[in-house]
């Protein structure tokens, strides 16, 4: 089990490294949902390999932006070992870029999809301490990142979702061979490789027609283009 122990610390340290400047102009609001580029390893490079984020940006990770009565900015996510909270502060600085501001990107819900933030958020409550999903399966009491956000805000919307699924692909890109990475992954799992099963990742939720993008902290990495 060492492979899915590396695997779940890499997700989980935080890099504090800078602290994201205090002095950000753009307002977050309930729902709003973090785009992040995580520099975790192999691990996040073959998701990202396999999904084009907004404007060709790396995303390996989202969460769910919840503001407490009392201002506090926190955010749901599935991350480790379960869904949680994690303080707004703790999560930008997890991963900075070059000039030490995080890698992050906001995406906000259009008008006509904000009506469902409140009952979304209180979905989401009742998922906290639910364990992560490290098979990446549907319907089975545990979730990934991109899952969460999809199960949530599909509840809020009577069971009609908003961030359609698609088949989920573990393959190298421009084959049909799974990634070595993959196979010692769900090997170590005792689970078989769910290639072509529904699911959804962070880079297809950002490209989404529902929300409108905005980067006010720091750069995610870009794609790099095939020669």
């Amino acid at each position: 089990m060492q492979f899915r122990f590396l695997i779940f610390t890499l997700f989980c340290l935080p890099f504090f490294i800078t602290p994201a400047s205090a002095q950000q102009t753009f307002k977050l609001k309930n729902g709003d949902l973090l785009f992040q580029d995580l520099d975790c390893g192999d691990m996040c490079e073959a998701i990202e390999s396999v999904t084009t984020g907004y404007k060709n940006s790396d995303f390996s990770h989202v969460g769910i932006v919840k503001i407490q009565p009392n201002g506090d900015v926190l955010v749901l996510e599935a991350i480790g070992s379960d869904v949680h909270y994690t303080p707004l502060e703790k999560f930008l600085n997890r991963q900075l870029d070059a000039h030490k501001k995080p890698k992050v990107a906001v995406g906000r819900l259009r008008k006509p999809y904000q009506k469902l933030i409140p009952k979304a958020l209180n979905e989401g409550e009742k998922l906290l301490k639910k364990p992560y999903d490290d098979v990446f399966a549907l319907n089975n009491d545990a979730y990934y990142c991109s899952e969460l956000v999809y199960e949530i805000f599909k509840a809020a919307n009577n069971q009609l979702e908003i961030f359609p699924l698609f088949p989920m692909t573990y393959a190298t890109p421009g084959s049909d061979q799974i990634m070595p990475l993959w196979v010692e992954y769900f090997q170590q799992l005792n689970a078989r490789v769910p290639q072509n099963d529904p699911g959804l990742n962070p880079g297809g939720i950002s490209c989404s027609k529902k929300l409108k993008m905005y980067f006010p902290y720091g750069q995610p990495a870009k794609r790099k283009k095939s020669a």
